[in-house]
């Protein structure tokens, strides 16, 4: 049997570019019945919000160890219709050119956010509007707000594994 894993995740960055960072929270039932709960968060000296948006969605992913059903919830509508409208089809099919023929920026992070999801056995991706009193929502908002603001932890690359 699949293990079943919800994973909520948000970005947050202090100016486009500026520090930032993402929360993510991950839920899942044992095979004995125990919810489980697990926190990410890192900061980075200079980012943009989407590129922490991204970040959030990756560590989720690539935190699970082994193939997963996964249901993904971020406040990204970008995230979010990439997939459920297949927008990356069109940037493949393009060069990673989106439809306004400009480049798709963080082309870096789509490829090793569609890597992560193809690892898994199957990931459905769900809007959740944010700042609107949503607990796993404001929670990951939250950590990436605390990791933006948390020199001690920022990565100096984005190189971040979880």
């Amino acid at each position: 049997m699949s293990m079943k894993v919800t994973v909520y995740s948000d970005g947050s960055s202090r100016g486009n570019p500026g520090p930032g960072g993402f929360g993510t929270v991950m839920h899942f039932v044992d095979a004995n019945g125990r919810l489980h709960v697990k926190e990410l968060s890192a900061g980075y000296r200079l980012t943009t919000n989407n590129r922490m948006e991204l970040m959030g969605a990756i560590a989720g992913l690539e935190a699970l160890k082994r193939p997963c059903v996964v249901e993904m919830w971020t406040d990204s509508q970008y995230v979010v219709n990439a997939f459920n409208k297949n927008w990356i089809a069109g940037w493949l099919k393009r060069g990673w050119v989106n439809s306004q023929k400009k480049p798709v920026a963080n082309t870096d992070l789509w490829r090793r956010l569609i890597a992560a999801v193809e690892r898994h056995e199957s990931v459905s991706w769900n809007w959740v509007k944010g700042h609107a009193g949503h607990a796993e929502n404001e929670r990951c908002d939250e950590l990436a707000t605390a990791a933006a603001d948390c020199r001690e932890r920022w990565h100096e690359d984005e190189g971040y594994r979880p």
